[in-house]
């Protein structure tokens, strides 16, 4: 089975990238997005992030549309969710503090 290769002029490739954004933002309306080409594998890449929790339930939104675009299809599409670098280093630096102290309070504990 043969895939063909999508750029940006192909209708059906800027259609799947299109109706892929609107399920996402359709349950995540602050919905951030970028497209890319990828290498591995080699396809087009739209990247979703979203500042949620949980990114299982990001990728519930659009996952059966997805493999439908890559099979039916044969679209070489992918999609990557993300969270937000802010809140990535949000939590990292709420966590740093808790860490510390219990650091130290195990150091004081066997001398």
């Amino acid at each position: 089975m043969t895939t063909e290769r999508a750029n940006d002029n192909d209708p059906r490739m800027q259609h799947a990238l299109a109706e892929l954004q609107q399920l996402i933002q359709d349950r995540y309306p602050s919905a951030g997005f970028s497209v890319y080409e990828g290498e591995d594998p080699a396809g087009t890449y739209l990247q979703a992030t979203v500042d949620v929790k949980d990114l299982d339930e990001v990728v519930e939104a659009f996952i059966d549309r997805l493999v439908d675009l890559q099979v039916e299809e044969q679209l070489p599409i992918y999609v990557i969710t993300a969270r937000p670098v802010e809140r990535v280093l949000e939590e990292m630096r709420s966590a740093i503090p808790s860490r510390r102290y219990q650091a130290l309070g195990d150091a004081n504990l066997n001398p």
